[in-house]
């Protein structure tokens, strides 16, 4: 029926926002987030930026890209093996609320929130530092939401791996970020310098060359796909991680009904 539908909706998104609320009280301050949200990327950044003869203006995009890379997926691989040892996340688990929706509310936190801050700050720093100009600002606002939201559930995914060491979920997304970082399109190498089509091809399936494509016609109004093409391949990808990360959250054995009160 269309009320229960509309009802099981609006349950669902009452419970991902209170677990959102509840890691961004507990998650935001902590120094390893910190150090993977703000500084790793930045020392990444200029490892690359650093004897390139590039405009200062064209490295902002890049430096937007890998920030929203690794602020986004930082929070998840921290906070939920955390709550495994402290048994809060078997409690969600176990409570009647849909797996999506806790797999939705923990991606909120680091990606549609936290990331998006910090890429605002990033693009007012930027916007000084690299005397760029933003052309298309709602390309940029979408670009940073959805950027945000697709490695967020990126994180949560890996986060779904069964440990309690935030070391070992860490070590399992940092061989998946960094080798992503190289063959994305346009972060460090453009998309027609890949070798060959085979590199290409591995570009074209990793959602930060849309968003590093998406990001470029913000601020300069130049485009490899179109940022229709590029907005549909980050949703496709928001899709495939939330779709992935629940299943993986509960082994396969589907979800709950919710009945979060109010």
């Amino acid at each position: 029926m269309p009320g229960g539908w509309f009802e099981r909706v609006s349950c669902d998104i009452g419970a991902a926002w209170a677990i959102a609320r509840k890691d961004m009280k507990i998650y935001y301050l902590k120094p390893s987030i910190l150090v993977s949200s703000l500084l790793f990327p930045f020392v990444m950044f200029l490892a690359f930026a650093i004897g390139r003869n590039a405009p200062p203006g064209t490295l902002l995009p890049g430096l937007l890209a890998i920030t929203l890379l690794f602020s986004a997926s930082s929070i998840e691989p921290v906070s939920i093996p955390i709550e495994r040892r402290t048994k809060t996340f078997d409690r969600l688990l176990a409570a009647p609320v849909s797996v999506q929706a806790i797999v939705l509310g923990s991606s909120l936190s680091g990606g549609a929130i936290f990331a998006s801050a910090i890429g605002v700050a990033t693009t007012g720093v930027g916007l000084v530092a690299f005397h760029a100009e933003i052309i298309h600002i709602v390309a940029l606002l979408v670009a940073l939401a959805f950027t945000s939201l697709c490695f967020s559930m990126m994180g949560t995914l890996f986060a779904a791996y069964r440990t309690e060491n935030v070391g070992e979920v860490m070590s399992l997304l940092n061989l998946v970020r960094l080798p992503l970082l190289f063959i994305s399109g346009g972060v460090f190498i453009p998309l027609r310098e890949h070798a060959g089509m085979g590199g290409q091809s591995i570009a074209l399936l990793s959602p930060l060359t849309y968003a590093h494509d998406l990001i470029q016609f913000a601020f300069d109004g130049t485009t490899r796909f179109g940022p229709g093409v590029d907005t549909v391949a980050l949703v496709l990808a928001i899709i495939v991680f939330q779709v992935a990360g629940g299943s993986s959250s509960t082994g396969g054995h589907g979800s709950r009904p919710c009945r979060f009160p109010g």
